[in-house]
C-alpha cells in the first residue's frame, strides 16, 4: 500500500484545524479513560487531596447531569471549535423559526461514527446556533456511562451534554419557561455499525421512546438530518450474520457502546489513521410537529412516529440534491 504523505508546506490555518480535530478524536476515544486513571493515580501521590476533595464534590454534585447539567459559555465559544468547524467544514441550516418560549425535542440523523455534526452544531457555538435560534439552549444527550467518569463529566456538561435517559430529558422539557432543546441521536451506538460513505439506512423503525417522551411533555418534535455525517470514515465490512457483526452487537448489548472498526486518514499522511476525512457536513433542522397527552396510547405514539418518519423523508428529499446526494438515493429504515 502506497502512503500518500501530506505536503510539507501547509498553511498554519489548516494545521490548526487538524490539531483541533485531533484533540476531539482523542477526547471521544480516550479522555474518559485518562480522567479515571488520573483520579485513581492522584490518590497514591502527595496530591491525593485533589482527588479526595473532588470525590466529595462529586458525591454532592451527582445528580446535576440529570437536572439540566452545567454549561459554560466560555467552553462553548472556545476558538478551538471554530477551527474544528472549518476543518470539514460544518454548516447549520435552519428551515423554520422556533419559538423560544417553547421546548423542543430534536431527532438527529444519522448517528455516524462520532456524531461530529451534532457535537459542533449543538455543543459549541462554532456554527452560530444562538444566532440562528435566539433564546434557545441545546442539550445533546450522551450515554449515561460517560457521566460516571470523574473530571470528564464536568467537561461534558460544560458543552451542554446531558445523560440519555427519560428523566434527564423530561427535566428540561417540563420547564414551563421554555427555551430548551433536547437533542437525541436516535439511532444510537447500534446505528454506528452501519455508518459508512453512501449509507442512508437509519435505525428508526422500532425506535419510539423519543416520540413518547415528546408527547408526554407536550414538546414539539423536530427532525434533523446531517448530510455528510456518514462520509467522514470508512468502516471494515461487517454485514449482518458475520462473526464481526455478531461480536460487535454482543459487546454493544453488554457495554452500551458499539465498537465500529473505522479508519480514515492520519495526521501527516492521507492513507490511514483515525482522523476523519475533510468532507463537508450540512446539518438541516426541519419543522416542528407536536401532540400532547400525559399517558399516550400506543396507537397515538405510532401515529406521531409515522408522521415523524414522513417529515424526515420529506426533509431529506427536499435538500439532498443541494448536498451532493444522488437523485435516486432515498432513506430506508430498519
Amino acid at each position: 500500500m502506497k502512503v500518500a504523505f501530506a505536503p510539507r508546506h501547509i498553511p498554519l490555518e489548516r494545521r490548526l484545524q487538524t490539531a483541533a480535530v485531533l484533540q476531539w478524536v482523542f477526547s471521544f476515544l480516550c479522555l474518559a479513560q485518562c480522567c479515571i486513571a488520573l483520579f485513581i493515580l492522584l490518590l497514591f501521590t502527595r496530591f491525593w487531596l485533589i482527588s479526595a476533595l473532588y470525590g466529595l464534590w462529586w458525591a454532592f454534585d451527582w445528580d446535576t447531569p440529570s437536572q439540566g447539567g452545567r454549561r459554560f459559555s466560555c467552553v462553548r465559544n472556545c476558538t478551538l471549535w471554530r477551527y474544528m468547524k472549518d476543518y470539514f467544514p460544518i454548516t447549520l441550516v435552519k428551515t423554520a423559526d422556533l419559538d423560544p418560549s417553547k421546548n423542543y425535542l430534536f431527532g438527529f440523523h444519522p448517528h455516524g461514527i462520532m456524531v461530529a455534526g451534532a457535537f459542533v452544531n449543538f455543543c459549541t457555538e462554532a456554527t452560530g446556533f444562538s444566532k440562528l435560534f435566539p433564546g434557545l439552549k441545546p442539550h445533546m444527550m450522551m450515554l449515561n456511562l460517560w457521566f460516571r467518569a470523574p473530571f470528564f463529566r464536568d467537561y461534558l456538561m460544560s458543552g451542554g451534554l446531558i445523560p440519555s435517559d427519560k428523566e434527564s430529558g423530561s427535566c428540561l422539557l417540563r420547564k414551563k419557561e421554555g427555551g430548551n432543546i433536547v437533542i437525541i441521536a436516535v439511532g444510537g451506538a447500534k446505528e454506528a455499525l452501519d455508518a459508512r460513505p453512501g449509507a442512508y439506512t437509519l435505525l428508526l423503525e422500532n425506535r419510539k421512546g423519543f416520540v413518547r417522551l415528546a408527547i408526554e411533555n407536550g414538546t414539539a418534535l423536530v427532525p434533523v438530518f446531517s448530510f455528510g455525517e456518514n462520509e467522514l470514515f470508512d468502516q471494515v465490512e461487517n454485514p449482518k450474520g458475520s462473526w464481526l457483526r455478531w461480536t460487535q452487537e454482543c459487546l454493544q448489548k453488554i457495554m452500551g457502546i458499539s465498537l465500529p472498526l473505522f479508519h480514515a486518514r492520519g495526521i501527516f499522511q492521507y492513507t490511514f489513521g483515525f482522523i476523519p476525512y475533510r468532507k463537508p457536513i450540512y446539518t438541516v433542522v426541519g419543522n416542528p410537529s407536536v401532540m400532547k397527552k400525559h399517558n399516550p396510547s400506543q396507537v397515538e405514539v405510532d401515529k406521531l412516529h409515522k408522521s415523524y418518519l414522513e417529515a424526515l423523508c420529506k426533509l431529506f428529499e427536499e435538500h439532498k440534491l443541494k448536498y451532493n446526494v444522488p437523485e435516486d438515493m432515498h432513506l430506508s429504515f430498519i
